[in-house]
């Protein structure tokens, strides 16, 4: 597990916060770009609309993320622990996912619902913000030899758990770079 910590150490949470709240924001301040219709269009049956994307966002962190930092409080380091994945010690070095597109097939358990409003989106952002804040400052107390294990990357910390929202929203900002093309492409047929 020595590399995990030692990994773990370079992670500045302060840092890893400060980015993550500017790209919330950025998500925040470019929903004012969009009706709840376009957030709503999907490209096809089996492709997440651009609000679904976003739904995501907010649940993985309120769902996920954050209850598996608060389980990296009590538990323990196992001598079976297997460490990092490949994947995790590349993703980590990197400070960022593998720069691939990662479907997932739909599925009811895994599938975000479309949004109600674009309120609902802001709201849910905004509780992921207040969130992160409050986790932050706990993180120092979590011992870094206390793992989850995720499923691509291995044992993760807390403060790797932490690092990894702001690492998950930055890959989406590629899947929204396709909806935006998708919904510019769709506007510019019903003009023409």
């Amino acid at each position: 597990m020595q590399t995990n910590q030692n990994q773990s150490q370079n992670l500045n949470t302060i840092d890893i916060l400060n980015r993550f709240e500017q790209l919330a924001e950025t998500y925040i301040q470019e929903l004012e770009n969009y009706s709840l219709e376009e957030l709503t269009r999907k490209p096809d049956e089996d492709q997440w609309s651009l609000g679904q994307m976003y739904v995501h966002l907010i649940q993985s962190v309120l769902y996920r993320h954050l209850p598996i930092m608060e389980a990296c409080r009590t538990s323990s380091d196992s001598e079976e622990a297997a460490g990092k994945t490949e994947s995790g010690v590349e993703a980590y070095a990197r400070g960022s996912y593998p720069p691939i597109r990662i479907q997932v097939p739909p599925s009811k358990e895994y599938t975000p619902l479309q949004p109600e409003s674009k309120e609902q989106l802001v709201s849910g952002l905004r509780d992921v913000i207040r969130a992160m804040r409050a986790i932050e400052p706990t993180l120092a107390d979590i011992p870094a030899a206390n793992t989850v294990t995720h499923p691509g990357f291995g044992e993760l910390n807390a403060v790797e758990w932490f690092a990894l929202v702001e690492m998950h929203y930055r890959h989406h900002l590629r899947q929204k770079e396709r909806l935006d093309a998708f919904l510019r492409e769709t506007k510019e047929a019903s003009e023409a």
